[in-house]
Order: C-alpha cells, then sequence, then structure tokens
C-alpha cells in the first residue's frame, strides 16, 4: 500500500474504489464531508490523495496517488474536502460521498474506514445498509410490490450464480424500496439489463468487489 496510514490513506483509497463502484458511471463532482479523525488529519495523513485516487480508480498500491492532485485536475474531475468539525453520531474515520455523475444523477454515500485498510459502506442515499466490497453485489431501487425479489433472485439462479446474502429495505409499504444481493460471482451485463427492465424496478448497480 502507499502510507502513511492503512485506516487514513489505504482505508481512504478502498471507500472511494467502493463508491466509485456503487456510482458505476463517469463521475463530474464530488464533495467528501470528512469526520473525526478524517476531518482532523486529512491532509497529513494523505486521506485526501487517498480519495481522490479511489474515486479516479486508481489501486492501493499505485505509485501514482502521490501525484493525484496533478492527475485529477487533468481528468477534469471537480472535487471539494469538507472537515466536519461540529458533534455528529458518525464513528471515527467516517467520509460522506455527494457525487454527480455526467448524466446529471446523484448520489450520497455514507463510508467509515476501520483500519488495516478494511472499509464498509453504511449508508446509499436515505437507506441503511451494510456493503464491505469483499463480493460482487447488486444494489437496487424499486417501487415496493409483491414478488419483486423472486422476480430479481430468478434472474441470478438461471445464470447459476449463488447469492451470499439479501437485504431489503422500505421506506413505507407501497412506496420506493431498496436491495442490495452479495453475489459468488459479478452478475453479467445481460442478466443486470433483464432486471432493469422488470417494471417497478428505478435504478440497477452492478458493484464489483473492490480488489485486494
Amino acid at each position: 500500500m502507499i502510507g502513511p496510514s492503512s485506516s487514513h490513506t489505504a482505508g481512504a483509497v478502498r471507500l472511494a474504489q467502493l463508491a466509485r463502484n456503487i456510482a458505476n458511471g463517469p463521475i463530474q463532482q464530488v464533495e467528501f464531508t470528512l469526520y473525526h479523525s478524517f476531518a482532523k488529519t486529512y491532509q497529513g495523513h494523505g486521506t485526501d490523495r487517498g480519495l481522490l485516487a479511489g474515486i479516479l480508480g486508481i489501486h492501493v498500491d499505485d505509485e501514482s496517488i502521490r501525484d493525484i492532485f496533478q492527475t485529477a485536475e487533468a481528468s477534469g474531475l471537480r472535487y471539494r474536502f469538507i472537515p466536519y468539525e461540529e458533534p455528529n453520531h458518525y464513528p471515527p474515520n467516517t467520509v460522506r460521498f455527494d457525487i454527480v455523475l455526467k448524466n446529471g444523477e446523484t448520489l450520497a454515500v455514507v463510508g467509515h474506514s476501520i483500519g488495516g485498510g478494511k472499509v464498509y459502506i453504511s449508508q446509499i442515499n436515505d437507506y441503511n445498509v451494510s456493503l464491505r466490497g469483499e463480493y460482487p453485489t447488486l444494489v437496487m431501487f424499486y417501487h415496493d410490490q409483491p414478488g419483486m425479489i423472486w422476480q430479481v433472485t430468478k434472474i441470478i439462479a438461471e445464470e447459476h450464480i449463488n447469492i451470499a446474502s439479501l437485504n431489503c429495505s422500505r421506506k413505507a409499504k407501497g412506496t420506493e424500496a431498496f436491495m442490495t444481493i452479495c453475489l459468488d460471482t459479478l452478475l453479467p451485463a445481460a442478466q443486470v439489463a433483464l432486471i432493469r427492465q422488470i417494471p417497478g424496478v428505478y435504478t440497477v448497480c452492478n458493484v464489483d468487489k473492490i480488489q485486494s
């Protein structure tokens, strides 16, 4: 890994890689809101470099992380770091990504670095999740209705891909719902397209695992 810190530098790279994979499209702009120790030490510990590297798709052991500000400028990415130092409920080493894609879509992701380069995502938009980037994961927003889980898992089963875990939640009965399905193998694009065609499905992201 490129240092100096496994939690503040390498963890930041991996968190941003995961946020990039969730966004699943060209990123035009991102705001990084930093909490607790991230907010206090993000420049000296390389958290800012790590976050930019991950958002740009650069891996944790790449020497180019040291020159990432020049790379970001050349790419045209607009970004801002916001250290948040007011009292809040987040655990140490937390960052919120507010992402704008080039197609105009927006995404809010909250993630945490827990040491040794390990990370997890706790929130996507207004939904609580637990996404660690250890498995390829299908992330989807849809209209809450009977049979949705069956329709999605049927497509996955017909591809002979095993489900490691499945979690879903909803704002209220018959309104917007959210589902994450961790898989043993990344779902092929053709099957993702079939899921997108299911009536009531709003958004589907095929999130690859982050590299070790």
